[in-house]
């Protein structure tokens, strides 16, 4: 039974390869847009799925559920976890139906968080959250594969800055619509609601989502592309295996896997903080809060759409002149809005469209677009397996030392409520944003391995 489960995760062998050029043509193209929308959709759902606990965070505050430690422990549990799957599955991706891998991910992440609707027990919640955080390492690599699978090195820029604006999408989407229906109907329907939202949309994501090309009888992306000849790529017979370990001992690699942490750490700050940060630290209210940094959001669509498109049309699909520019705009945005004055509301809205747009250029860059373009497109998933450990330890990180220095410079007013000092936390923020833009200066001129 365990070796069918594994079986029916695998990709599916090679087809008998199609003739018809015509035919060949036709299905690749209504194959490639249901894929892209699927991929695209389906990992914008995967945010709706995840980022509706940073809208929840002060209404459990507030109801006396959790308190700051405990919620950074909580939201710490799902990055190691996140951390250590998507190193795993990153690499498992190169091998499995993606079809099938990325609808049960999204499946199970969103069964869970109905389940964390019903819960208020600190390690219930903890282990659910963490059993979440697992379920969600099913979408980013298996997506990057899929990508590469059926879309050619000079489209990849580009399509690739456009999937990514998906969890944008998914994530400013639930600031707005999750907050409303929390202010209205309490923090369980925080939950309920994106829950079986998700589980809608997995359905629909195993209907319209394909394997690889070869499993359909269609050519391989580079012989179709004509970025090889069907003889070339019979030649290239470098095992999976040895291109996966050419990932892992590759400086390069690591020092973008180090760089994208940094990165991880400025970003999840404001995405799972933010909110909170602007309620006590400025005086905004829970609707108002999530409005502003949903701003970051749809601004942050705009910068993962056009990134890509920037470094191939005007750097030759060269990533780093962009990556520098975009990290400076990235720091200064970041320190504007932690050090603005409450009074100057501007500030917050204005530093959050420059955030936003930087930000999830980076993450697109860093978080695994620099790292695909210099690693062997047999370990794509390999690649973004290893960004994804940095990355996601760098959120953990973030998430740990945030809830604890939130919690150890909380103030206690005189009619009870409670305040949070941001000021520790906020400096931490800065700091490793600084760090995000002088990191990849060492892997300016990385080339691509065969």
């Amino acid at each position: 039974m365990f070796k069918a489960i594994i079986n029916f995760f695998l990709t599916g062998p090679n087809a008998v390869p199609l003739a018809d050029e015509g035919e060949i043509k036709r299905r690749y193209r209504k194959s490639r847009i249901s894929v892209f929308l699927s991929i695209t959709l389906g990992y914008a759902m995967y945010y709706v799925v995840r980022q509706g606990f940073a809208v929840v965070k002060k209404p459990l505050l507030q109801a006396g559920v959790f308190d700051p430690l405990e919620i950074g422990t909580i939201g710490s549990v799902f990055f190691v976890t996140y951390m250590i799957g998507k190193c795993l599955n990153g690499f498992l991706a190169d091998r499995l139906n993606i079809k099938r891998f990325l609808a049960l991910g999204l499946f199970a992440s969103a069964t869970l968080l109905v389940m964390l609707g019903f819960c208020s027990s600190f390690y219930l919640f903890a282990v659910l959250w963490g059993f979440c955080g697992w379920f969600q390492t099913f979408g980013a690599a298996p997506c990057i594969v899929s990508l590469n699978q059926w879309f050619s090195n000079k489209e990849r820029g580009t399509l690739y800055g456009i999937w990514f604006s998906a969890h944008n999408i998914g994530t400013g989407l639930t600031y707005i619509i999750t907050a409303y229906i929390v202010a209205a109907f309490g923090w369980r329907m925080g939950f309920f609601a994106p829950g079986l939202l998700a589980v809608t949309a997995a359905v629909f994501l195993y209907l319209f989502m394909y394997d690889r090309p070869q499993v359909y009888g269609l050519p391989p992306i580079a012989v179709y592309s004509g970025e090889q000849t069907h003889e070339q790529h019979k030649a290239d017979t470098k095992p999976v295996l040895k291109a996966q370990i050419a990932v892992i001992t590759r400086p390069a690699v690591w020092v973008l896997g180090l760089s994208s942490a940094a990165c991880y750490v400025t970003r999840y700050a404001f995405e799972w903080w933010g909110v909170v940060f602007l309620i006590d630290a400025k005086g905004h209210s829970l609707t108002k809060a999530s409005a502003i940094i949903s701003i970051s959001q749809f601004a942050g669509i705009v910068g993962a759409v056009t990134c890509g498109w920037i470094s191939d049309k005007f750097f030759h699909h060269k990533r780093s002149i962009p990556c520098l520019l975009f990290g400076i705009f990235f720091v200064l945005s970041t320190a504007a809005f932690v050090y603005g004055p409450a009074e100057y509301v501007w500030i917050d809205y204005v530093s959050m469209v420059f955030f936003g747009y930087t930000a999830y250029a980076l993450v697109s860059y860093l978080g695994g677009l620099m790292a695909v373009d210099i690693c062997s497109k047999k370990a794509t998933g390999a690649a973004m397996g290893v960004i994804g450990l940095f990355s996601y330890a760098g959120a953990a990180l973030q998430e740990a030392l945030d809830g604890y220095l939130i919690n150890a410079h909380k103030v206690i007013r005189a009619n009870g409520d409670t305040v949070y000092d941001f000021t520790a936390a906020g400096n931490f923020w800065v700091i490793a944003s600084v760090f995000a833009l002088v990191l990849p200066l060492f892997v300016w001129n990385a080339k691509q391995e065969d």
